[in-house]
């Protein structure tokens, strides 16, 4: 029986509530005035104005430990808009925070306040003046698109560069004064580390409404600025006076190294520093003003990169060599510990590429840029020859090729999410996660750091930019109990300490936000924290602008998103979640906030939906949220029955990409059929679900009239009837069912193969009854490959499209069924061989998540494969070689191959036959299954194609081929560009010696297309009765009843 999410809630949201008004007092408006802000933002803004449920539930938190549920959310469309809102707040009295990629991990966009969310509109690159290098951006933009275009047009590139460059903001990375890996690129043209050492000028706009712009400031304008008078005059003159008050103690006080983040910067103001106002406002958490427009400063990109490897038997050895590296001006040296590595092999994670590393259990990256390869390599070379000569010289290896060096810096990117949610590991939050040093003293540090954790019995990893004197780490604090959360603040108050007596910073490219503000005045000394006060009253004298964050900060354990009182319902579900300790509430709790699901492009398939429609409840992200929120049921309070998280799952196409590139692996397509499963228990679904859910029932019924069904959803007027009835975008062109039937053509054969290794082959329904020929195609290739094919005669159908659509009792059943029909064959080992990759899938997948104590299904796990898969694992081990080829090949793999099996093998295959390879950026074709069917999803479904995949196919040329092994790919592609891919097997089986296409036979069960009118009539008739009759009766046998466990 489930577990009612009502009841368990009720029981729990007490403590939650009274800790929410308790640490929101000092921003809450009254509860009344909500509704009038509203209505005041849409008379006044061409914004989207969000003040519903859902999307408070989505912005009330970031990356960090903490949670606070917005007043509302507005999108802006223009700068105009912006100030409008600030207006509008200001005239309710309602605080205001700027959010652009919601990465924070320190707490700093979650708060009760007006977010405005300048991701989806405010993201251009505005101009690049290149004879300055100078970069214009509004604050939405994402930096990859900055630094793109810089580097195509200009050979320019902006410096810092978090892990989050793909997607980070970089009006986010001026809030938080972000920094990178590659930073060091811009000391070598005299800048510093930080944005705020890289940035030229700030629009701003405050609390009151001043807007301005603002830059360095010689002693003459500024005291022209001075004598002007006005809010600008008062604002400059006030700083002024703060600068002379506070001159001394920001010189003695402030901590000399390069990767000081947090407090103010208030050694900006300082003469020596031409009191530069827009470095003094970097770095300022949207606790101060709301940028409106930046202009940066740029450098020029390196022609070449070298990397080079230096192992070392601990990661404290490495530390050893820092100072002679950086003496050689590298552009990044990066820092891992042996944990990182072997948190990686734990996941499962870029395991293959941990093995391009040289020997040791600490490591080095350090990266050279030249003018050409040849230049790059020589300062690499010439660091390498320092190094041998010096003590305990380290093993090395210099790369070559640069994929194998994106491969390995795509691992040390990776540091945040292969430290979280480590199988056998306890849970690791962030919280201590950037404190930096001066890089020379960066080794003792470590050593007393790791001292501190092991007196805690806290056991991280640690990375980061050890170059820079930066340490990353992830702590398994325990955020779930009263005395764990009083040991995370005893650690907190301890590491504090010590990072200060190493004349250290608190952060050093995260930002304070709340999980280190309290601790500013322990870092900074009482006067400065005072004039970090004065600092902000200057710009927010009435405290609106992101209260509680950095400075008079909320106490590092208020808020925190889980805490004490943290205890979720825990429901029945369909799936066991092996993962996450068979808990959905865990499952839902698994996002770390991250947002590589918030690519704009790239080399990935997360996430498609997001692509096109630059939305955060359409990112995997945003959806995680959505169903923690569902759990937590404070904002989303009507559990499984929820309408905000239904329509935040409507746009997923259960592409399975999260699965595999999200860096914890969270499952938005199981998620996303489990909750469909509950929402729609006990009721009907929408028609497309019969039509689409249960493909396989009505094919069995089409191939014994094709002709005739065909008709009906091939001729217009009767298709238009077909799509409607089913629910289908009238835009999309149906796919014709096959005159004859793979299984009818394999049983009808003559002299069939007798002899050779047994293989079932599964002959999936897209196979069988819409593309027949790759079934045939791939018996010739297993034949002769020296198989004995097996094609089971029962209808069998896997049941993917019902996951799409939550009817997960009836996906149970027809797992029964195969599981039952292959008993045999699963008892004896006999491989099983998928031609479709959604299919094949659900026996690597889905088949283990519904059934995890049976041990057939775990065996017909192991012994499922695809096609290429077990050609290249296992035929050609039985000495079989793949036919030769020629010419080029533009290959599109399958969103659920890629993600559950892999595609190596694949494209090697292909490579063997002889085949120049090409494969667009990774990403969906957007159709996914029934998806790109669905009334109302044609639009996505074709804008998604239309990225990057339709483009790739219509540029390739006339004599290259197009393969494409799904069939919803090769339908998008057919119907997107007008060229016919080829399946895998298609290809092999064309180049088989005295290759001959086969044969149909069973000619006199075909039926023709060119029936007479009276047939024809009476034929479509009669279908038109079937199908209303058979869709009212699945309505009703479809509802889910049986609730039985595995």
């Amino acid at each position: 029986m489930t577990i009612s999410l009502t009841v368990l809630r009720e029981e729990n949201e007490r403590p939650r509530f009274e800790r929410q008004r308790r640490d929101s007092a000092r921003t809450a408006i009254p509860p009344d005035a909500a509704g009038a802000l509203e209505a005041d933002l849409r008379r006044a803004t061409t914004a989207e104005v969000r003040f519903d449920a859902g999307s408070r539930a989505l912005y009330a938190t970031d990356g960090s430990n903490y949670r606070q549920v917005p007043i509302g959310v507005v999108v802006p469309r223009t700068v105009d808009d912006v100030v409008a809102t600030v207006a509008a707040a200001r005239a309710h009295g309602a605080p205001v925070l700027s959010r652009g990629g919601g990465t924070s991990l320190g707490g700093q966009c979650c708060n009760v306040a007006v977010v405005m969310d300048f991701s989806k509109y405010l993201h251009r690159v505005v101009r690049i003046d290149p004879a300055s290098r100078l970069g214009t951006v509004q604050p939405g933009c994402v930096l990859d698109t900055l630094r793109g275009t810089a580097k195509r047009e200009h050979g320019l590139t902006f410096s810092p560069d978090p892990a989050t460059h793909t997607h980070c903001t970089l009006g986010g990375m001026l809030g938080n004064d972000s920094c990178g890996s590659h930073s060091l690129l811009g000391a070598k043209f005299g800048r510093g580390l930080r944005v705020a050492d890289n940035t030229h000028e700030l629009d701003v706009l405050t609390y009151d409404g001043t807007r301005m712009r603002v830059g360095a400031t010689p002693p003459e304008e500024l005291e022209r600025l001075i004598a002007a008078g006005g809010r600008r005059g008062e604002i400059y003159a006030r700083l002024k006076a703060l600068r002379d008050t506070y001159a001394d103690e920001i010189r003695t006080r402030f901590p000399k190294l390069p990767r000081r983040v947090s407090g103010y910067n208030l050694d900006a103001l300082l003469p020596e520093n031409g009191f530069h106002v827009a470095q003094a406002l970097v770095g300022t958490e949207s606790t101060c003003v709301t940028y409106l427009e930046a202009t940066l400063n740029l450098v020029p990109e390196p022609e070449a990169r070298s990397l080079v490897v230096f192992g070392y038997a601990d990661v404290y050895a490495a530390c050893e060599h820092l100072m002679e590296i950086l003496a050689s001006r590298p552009t990044a040296l990066e820092g891992l510990d042996h944990l990182l590595i072997e948190y990686v092999q734990k996941k499962g994670d870029e395991t293959a590429n941990l093995k391009l590393l040289p020997d040791g259990k600490g490591f080095l990256m350090v990266e050279f840029g030249g003018e050409s390869k040849a230049d790059s390599d020589n300062q690499a070379r010439r660091c390498m020859d320092k190094l041998k000569g010096l003590k305990n010289p380290p093993s090395m290896k210099l790369f070559d090729d640069p994929h194998e060096e994106q491969l390995l810096w795509k691992v040390r990117e990776g540091g945040l999410g292969s430290t979280a949610w480590v199988p056998g590991q306890p849970d690791a939050w962030p919280g201590w996660e950037d404190s930096a040093v001066p890089p020379e003293r960066v080794g003792p540090y470590l050593r007393d750091l790791r001292a501190l954790f092991d007196k805690f019995d806290y056991h991280p990893s640690l990375y980061g930019h050890f170059g820079q004197g930066c340490i990353h780490c992830r702590v398994p604090f325990d955020l779930y109990t009263t005395d764990g959360v009083k040991k995370y603040r005893s650690f907190m108050d301890e590491a504090t300490d010590l990072v200060c007596r190493y004349g250290g910073s608190l952060s050093g490219e995260h930002g304070d936000g709340q999980a280190r503000g309290e601790y500013l005045p322990k870092m900074f000394g009482p006067t400065l924290y005072q004039a970090f006060r004065e600092f902000k009253a200057i710009w927010d004298p009435t405290g609106k602008m992101n209260p509680g964050k950095k400075i008079d900060a909320y106490p590092i354990d208020a808020n925190l998103r889980l805490g004490p009182d943290y205890n979720p319902p825990e429901p029945d579900t369909h799936f066991s979640y092996p993962k996450d300790k068979h808990s959905f509430a865990r499952a839902a709790l698994r996002c770390v906030g991250v947002g590589e699901c918030r690519r704009e492009n790239g080399h990935s398939t997360m996430c498609p939906s997001y692509m096109v429609t630059r939305e955060e409840k359409h990112s995997t992200r945003g959806r995680a949220r959505m169903l923690f929120e569902m759990m937590n049921g404070e904002v989303i309070t009507d559990g499984w029955r929820s309408p905000e998280v239904k329509d935040a799952l409507d746009l997923c196409l259960s592409c399975k990409g999260c699965k595999h590139d999200c860096p914890v692996n969270v499952d938005m397509a199981t998620y996303k059929a489990e909750f469909l499963s509950h929402y729609y228990a006990g009721r009907a679904r929408p028609r497309h679900a019969y039509a689409m859910g249960l493909i396989d029932v009505w094919a069995r019924l089409a191939a014994a009239a094709p002709g005739v069904a065909n008709l009906f959803s091939q001729t217009p007027g009767l298709r238009s009837a077909a799509k409607w009835l089913g629910g289908l975008a009238p835009e999309r062109a149906m796919p014709a069912f096959a005159t004859e039937t793979f299984k009818s053509w394999y049983f009808g054969r003559p002299n069939p193969r007798r002899s050779g290794r047994p293989v079932v082959l599964w002959a999936d329904t897209f196979t069988n009854y819409f593309k027949p020929e790759r079934g045939k195609a791939a018996v010739a290739v297993l034949e002769d490959a020296g198989c004995r094919v097996i094609v089971p005669r029962a209808h069998l159908c896997c049941g993917r499209p019902l996951y799409d659509y939550g009817m997960l009792d009836t996906a149970r059943g027809y797992l029964r069924t195969v599981l039952a029909t292959l008993q045999p064959a699963i008892e004896t080992g006999v491989p099983v061989i998928g031609l479709e990759p959604s299919c094949t899938a659900v026996f690597r997948d889905e088949l283990v998540e519904m059934f995890p104590l049976n041990e057939d299904a775990k065996r017909l796990h192991d012994q499922t494969f695809y096609l290429s898969e077990y050609l290249q694992k296992h035929a050609r081990a039985d000495g079989w070689r793949p036919p030769r080829v020629s010419g080029r090949a533009l290959v599109h793999v399958h969103c659920h191959h890629k993600a559950v099996i892999g595609s190596a093998e694949e494209l090697a295959l292909l490579g063997d036959m002889g085949l120049d390879v090409s494969e667009p950026e990774k990403g969906c074709c957007g159709l996914a299954g029934s998806f790109g069917f669905e009334a109302g999803h044609y639009e996505v479904s074709r804008a998604i194609g239309e990225q990057r995949l339709l483009p790739a196919v219509r540029a390739a040329g006339r004599d290259e081929r197009v393969i494409a092994n799904g069939f919803s790919c090769q339908t998008q592609i057919g119907q997107g560009t007008g060229r016919e891919p080829q399946h895998l097997a298609e290809v092999l089986a064309a180049a088989l010696p005295g290759r001959r296409t086969p044969e149909p036979v069973g000619a006199g069960r075909r039926r023709s297309d060119a029936l007479t009118g009276t047939l024809v009539a009476a034929g479509a008739v009669l279908a038109t009765g079937l199908l209303l009759r058979s869709l009212n009766r699945v309505r009703a046998a479809s509802i889910p009843t049986d609730g039985d466990g595995p």
